[in-house]
């Protein structure tokens, strides 16, 4: 059983992690957003190197690999908004993700969940995915793309839950895969925009940059909890993020929010408690 504290860290991230997606998706140019975003994520991360220790040597191939697979996510999240809502693609992004992840760590780790563990994770898959469905017909290219995102997420997931554990500092870890990370997706940016791509109405551009920092604490967040948690269940409690990007999505995008989806969130919301038990 995890700690308290450690629920806390997860959903607070949750909060955190709608927050920032709500942003990027409301965004009018979101590859121009997912750049600042990536810009802000180093920058914020930069400065915090010299005053953490050196992480283990051990970690630096899952660090390595992170750093793209993350670069891979944002790619495939900003395509995924580009074709469908915060509302839909969200859910079955994030929705996909336990299911993956807690296979990759039964395998790779030999973490095996508990019954109840299993029913919670289900439930919040299956609530998850059943919001994507609330509103009838879905693009079909926006479910595979989301989809794809979905894997994404639980590669990283996998492979930072692993690197984690192996630096000996999780603040550090994550310090230098946000630096990492962050250069890497601002220089493909400027490779493909050119430096005039940056320019932008200042506004959007602390908008853009807000979430950036605001996914870089969220994200620290679950990092830390992996230390003392199960993969897989840190994983499926922080989904309950979808909880949080619907009311956002019904309240500051203006998208629809029925009876149906509020369902499927309290399917979401009973296995989080099954998980917390």
């Amino acid at each position: 059983m995890m700690p308290p504290a450690v629920y806390a860290l997860v959903l607070f991230s949750a909060v955190l992690h709608a927050g920032w997606n709500a942003a990027l998706r409301g965004g009018a140019d979101r590859q121009w957003a997912a750049g600042w975003m990536a810009l802000a994520t180093f920058a914020v991360a930069l400065p915090a190197l010299p005053f953490l220790p050196l992480p283990s040597a051990a970690c630096l191939p899952y660090l390595l690999f992170s750093s793209v697979l993350h670069c891979v996510y944002m790619w495939l999240l900003v395509e995924a908004y580009r074709h469908g809502d915060l509302g839909v693609a969200y859910p079955i992004a994030r929705g996909s993700s336990p299911i993956l992840v807690t296979l990759g760590a039964l395998i790779v780790v030999r973490e095996i969940p508990s019954p109840i563990a299993l029913v919670g994770i289900g439930l919040v898959s299956l609530g998850i995915l059943a919001i994507a469905h609330d509103r009838g017909r879905v693009d079909r290219r926006t479910v595979l793309v989301s989809l794809a995102t979905g894997a994404a997420i639980a590669c990283y997931t996998v492979s930072d839950g692993l690197g984690v554990r192996s630096a000996g500092n999780g603040l550090s870890y994550n310090a230098w895969l946000s630096v990492s990370y962050g250069l890497t997706l601002s220089l493909i940016f400027t490779y493909r925009k050119g430096v005039g791509g940056w320019r932008g109405e200042p506004r959007q551009i602390w908008l853009a940059v807000g979430g950036g920092v605001v996914s870089v604490v969220a994200y620290t967040l679950v990092t830390l909890a992996m230390r003392d948690g199960a993969m897989g269940l840190v994983s499926a409690l922080r989904e309950t993020s979808v909880l949080f990007a619907a009311l956002i999505g019904r309240y500051v995008l203006g998208e629809e929010l029925r009876f149906r989806r509020f369902a499927a969130c309290a399917a979401v919301a009973l296995g989080a408690v099954l998980l917390a038990r």
